[in-house]
């Protein structure tokens, strides 16, 4: 079977856990294609399964990941799965799928399941090491469930009651938003004029002038160029108090259930719970 990942990933949180999937399904004897969204033309119409894989903003899926699905044409019947990513372990993030899934219904896809997995902020705060290596240790666990699923055409439907979909509605002002508040992103003069958070910008909304970045109105809000800044350079505007820098080591010693961080505690132990079960 061949299986198609079309990945829209800022910080590299989903285009990780879209590679272990795959490498799963790999070893199971299907073959599949790892695509990032933007980098090229992407022909789904050749896949058997079609997997759509993006981080979740606001509990909503991103704008570029919306846009791209509307680009798509029409293939009645194609089969495809939903898997999202996310900072915390909310069930609120259930939400993120509606609009993609009414999107790909209106061009004949099938949406069989959808996944979450968790994985650490890039933005809001900083998870410790610790937590970042038992999220990963979680998300190589999930990831031998979900391919099995793919492999098997299983299908795994989101329950998304009347109050997510009301926080998710409320909260998609974030795609009004963010090209407002990512085109007064600055940079401090520590800024060295690298070109790095041009380079990793996965909408193309950073251009170097004069050695320094300048930041347009396309801002999809990923924080790619804030995370992935090699001088902690880049300033977020009115987000600046959440700014998170810098990657995580994930093959670490995982956090024990003690050393869970306080915020969302319980849900977090509940989901490495399930994983671990």
């Amino acid at each position: 079977m061949r299986i198609l990942f079309c990945v829209f990933s800022g910080t590299g949180n989903t285009t990780k856990v879209a590679g272990e999937i795959a490498t799963r399904l790999d070893a199971l004897g299907h073959e599949t294609d790892v695509r990032m969204i933007g980098g090229g033309a992407i022909d789904p119409s050749r896949a058997d399964v079609v997997v759509f894989c993006y981080p979740v903003h606001a509990f909503n899926a991103p704008r570029p990941m919306l846009n791209f699905i509307k680009s798509l044409g029409r293939l009645d019947g194609k089969r495809a799965y939903i898997v999202h990513t996310s900072g915390e372990a909310l069930k609120l993030n259930d939400a993120a799928g509606i609009t993609p899934r009414r999107l790909l219904k209106k061009r004949g896809y099938s949406v069989l399941g959808e996944y979450t997995f968790v994985m650490p902020y890039n933005i809001i705060f900083r998870h410790s090491d610790e937590m970042a290596a038992r999220m990963w240790q979680s998300a190589q666990r999930r990831a031998t469930s979900v391919a099995s699923d793919i492999a098997s055409l299983n299908k795994r439907k989101i329950k998304v009651n009347a109050f997510k979909r009301a926080v998710s509605f409320t909260l998609k002002i974030e795609h009004v938003a963010m090209p407002k508040i990512g085109k007064r992103f600055t940079t401090l003069s520590d800024c060295s004029g690298c070109g790095r958070c041009a380079s990793l910008c996965p909408v193309g909304n950073i251009v170097m002038e004069r050695g320094k970045p300048k930041f347009g109105a396309g801002c999809a809000g990923c924080m790619a160029c804030s995370f992935g800044c090699p001088h902690d350079a880049v300033r977020i505007s009115l987000l600046n108090g959440w700014r998170v820098n810098g990657r995580y080591t994930f093959e670490g010693r995982p956090a024990s259930d003690d050393e869970v961080c306080s915020y969302c505690r319980k849900s977090y132990i509940r989901y490495f719970k399930e994983n671990e079960e």
